[in-house]
């Protein structure tokens, strides 16, 4: 699904995007947009756990610049969701992992989320 990963560039089905990304098990794609360009709040996970995955994971960047609040890592785990949290070219391998091991063990794709940071 997740082809490959430069710092600010993803090519996912083999469309190239140039902006942080959603993704989802069902290869939905969306434009991941936040309140605060590197910082991750509440606010800013809403749409994805809207979604009821089993696991959010999210990408901060090629050099770990995108800070994740406190207050938005527990709002994802109160939800009973798996949460994630790496360096986007580790966490992109990690989604794509997740989703096709899965689908060859279980039959059927884990319901993940990606929030993919392209940059810094």
């Amino acid at each position: 699904m997740i082809e490959e990963y430069y710092s600010g560039s993803i090519t996912i089905n083999g469309k190239v995007y140039q902006h942080d990304v959603e993704v989802n098990w069902l290869g939905d794609i969306l434009q991941w947009r936040r309140k605060e360009s590197h910082l991750v709040d509440i606010e800013d996970v809403e749409r994805a756990v809207e979604q009821n995955p089993e696991t959010i994971i999210i990408g901060i960047g090629q050099a770990g610049a995108l800070k994740v609040t406190p207050g938005a890592q527990d709002f994802i785990k109160e939800k009973g969701i798996r949460l994630i949290i790496d360096l986007t070219e580790p966490a992109t391998r990690t989604f794509n992992i997740r989703k096709e091991e899965s689908e060859e063990e279980e039959g059927r794709p884990e319901r993940v989320i990606g929030l993919f940071h392209l940059t810094c």
